[in-house]
């Protein structure tokens, strides 16, 4: 099944830069901002700010991603996308050096907000360099690769700020030198053709709503990838709690279902290179997942009998949902470029944060609720319109 010829041809130098400059600047980037993250929380609890602001605070990131997920397109085609990625690197760093100097609540608000903006840019701007960056017949592989690589720096950041501690006056200094690292190698990412649509695509709200109708079930698999993945993940220690599990291994199934994800990015990339049609063995792979987080969720309803499901459930609702996401990337970038493929990612990324926040939200309540009944009727319901639609919509094999 697999076409080697596409996989074979070599990098471009040019090619090879960018690649290499994109994962460099990530991989130091999110560190540091992965770093940052609880230590700003942390700090805050040592204030005595409320754990409600506390929270607040935390969903500002999310707020700021959301207000610039949609104009992405409209930035990038203002500014070009080098400067759009060197502005995203730049502001992280200028909001940690802000959160040195000053202990105002209210302007950490605002600084944080502001890294929330760099972030969507990031996000949209680094997936689309990756698919434009990567060889043909090998973007499954890189964008796979990046999956895999930033899930790594949930682990790194964290890990870094218990091995200096949150109590050492060097901690801000390292996250600042970590985002200095990464908006260097975002320096060395090379100038690319103009875009071959740059005065014809449609930008801002027009052009996410044109990406949303040229890809409705890419879109759908992206949010089914966010509800299960990110979403439930944010709960998964309440889920285990209600369940009798102690406060430990509740928290573990995060990490469980974070490596699951992680693992799955790489070898689902990979796979996806191989397929002689890749269309429809991306579409092929998609369906399996959701039928994979399908079979899942049928099994809640009697995880309350049989507890140990639970860990077998949730590394299969990781592994299917960042798998879902990787494949949804790896199949608008193969298919649009340029301002196309930045209106595309940025829709892929709404419809994924959607899909968490949504599942954060709803799950949370059934929980509440009916915990035995209406959770799992609600997991279920989610990927059963998930799966049907990726079955109902497979593309036709080529005559």
């Amino acid at each position: 099944m697999s076409s080697t010829a596409a996989a074979s041809q070599p990098r471009s130098p040019k090619a090879q830069q960018g690649l290499l400059s994109v994962f460099g600047s990530t991989l130091f980037q999110l560190s540091g901002i992965f770093m940052l993250s609880p230590l700003l929380l942390l700090l805050l609890k040592k204030a005595d700010v409320s754990t409600t602001v506390a929270g607040l605070f935390a969903a500002t990131t999310w707020l700021g991603i959301f207000i610039i997920t949609p104009f992405a397109s409209v930035v990038t085609h203002q500014l070009g996308r080098r400067p759009t990625m060197w502005l995203a690197s730049a502001l992280p760093m200028t909001a940690a050096i802000g959160f040195l100097l000053t202990d105002v609540l209210w302007i950490w608000f605002a600084l944080e907000l502001m890294a929330g903006v760099a972030g969507g840019l990031r996000w949209v701007l680094a997936e689309a360099f990756i698919a434009e960056f990567a060889p043909p017949g090998q973007i499954g592989r890189f964008i796979g690769a990046y999956a895999t690589m930033v899930g790594l720096t949930f682990v790194i950041g964290p890990a870094l700020l218990a091995w200096i501690g949150p109590d050492n006056s060097h901690t801000l200094w390292l996250v600042i030198a970590l985002l200095t690292i990464g908006l260097a190698w975002t320096a060395l990412i090379p100038r690319l053709p103009p875009d071959h649509d740059r005065h014809t695509a449609d930008i801002g709200l027009s052009g996410l709503w044109r990406a949303v109708r040229a890809h409705p079930v890419i879109m759908l698999a992206g949010f089914l990838g966010g509800f299960f993945e990110l979403g439930l993940a944010s709960i998964l220690p309440l889920y285990g709690l209600t369940l009798g599990l102690g406060a430990s291994a509740a928290a573990l199934l995060v990490s469980v279902s974070g490596m699951g994800g992680t693992l799955a990015a790489l070898p689902a990339g990979m796979l996806a290179d191989r397929f002689q049609t890749p269309a429809q063995g991306r579409r092929t792979m998609m369906t399996v997942c959701a039928a994979l987080i399908f079979l899942a969720a049928c099994a809640s309803p009697w995880v309350s009998q049989q507890p140990w499901l639970i860990w077998p459930m949730v590394a299969i609702w990781g592994a299917a949902g960042g798998a879902l996401y990787t494949l949804a990337m790896i199949d608008i970038g193969s298919r649009e470029k340029g301002m196309t493929l930045v209106n595309a990612t940025a829709v892929l990324v709404l419809t994924y944060t959607q899909g968490g926040l949504i599942a954060s939200s709803a799950s949370g309540a059934m929980l509440d609720m009916s915990f035995g009944i209406g959770f799992p009727a609600l997991l279920v319901f989610v990927a059963g319109i998930g799966l049907t639609a990726l079955l109902k919509n497979r593309p036709k094999r080529p005559a």
